[in-house]
């Protein structure tokens, strides 16, 4: 696999506009739900290319994808949880990194096509404990590339299996997204995929 550590200017995002309206309107998350909490991977090198793709903290998203982030975050406050995200919105310039990095459609979604996230329709994430901020155990770590990660893998204690099966609840059954078989963090708006692929960089 050749790792290519292209120019950082590269992968740093510029500014730009755009103009977009109605459901596919991307928007700051956190001025929808101030009380979200974001850890944004590729704003750091944590992440599966070990490299800080990103050089913004802002979490962008569709309109239609954080109204429906905000009927889960009210469910989960009222039982003093709340969501962690780690991505939304990708430019598909990044997309292409990340294929040239790791070209596995399982994992990374080929940019011929366009991935969810490059259309602002998909969101990965976590939920955490609002008192402590520590993180449901969900048995890996974002970006985690094996079958252990996937909503089938039933290997793990009966804490880890139900805290899967909260999330996947409480994102589909009150947020109306739809899970992907082998990342138990991503989850979509299905209805999404008439929404044009975007590459505008932010900073």
């Amino acid at each position: 696999m050749r790792l290519a550590f292209l120019i950082v200017s590269v992968f740093l995002f510029s500014s730009v506009t755009f103009s977009q309206v109605g459901d596919d309107e991307l928007v700051e998350l956190k001025e929808l739900i101030p009380d979200i909490v974001l850890d944004l991977r590729y704003n750091s090198t944590n992440n599966f290319v070990h490299q800080k793709l990103y050089s913004t903290d802002v979490c962008l998203i569709s309109r239609a994808v954080a109204q429906r982030l905000g009927l889960v975050q009210d469910s989960l406050r009222k039982l003093n949880l709340g969501l962690k995200i780690f991505d939304g919105y990708r430019p598909r310039t990044i997309q292409w990194l990340m294929w040239e990095i790791f070209p596995n459609p399982i994992y990374v979604a080929d940019p011929a096509n366009g991935s969810k996230h490059n259309r602002g329709s998909a969101v990965d994430l976590t939920i955490i404990n609002l008192s402590t901020g520590q993180e449901l155990n969900m048995g890996t770590d974002f970006d985690y590339f094996g079958p252990e990660a996937g909503h089938d893998y039933t290997g793990f204690t009966p804490e880890i299996l139900n805290n899967r099966i909260f999330l996947k609840s409480m994102m589909q059954n009150v947020g109306g997204l739809t899970s992907y078989t082998a990342e138990w963090w991503h989850y979509e708006y299905v209805s999404a995929n008439v929404y044009p692929l975007l590459d505008f960089q932010m900073k």
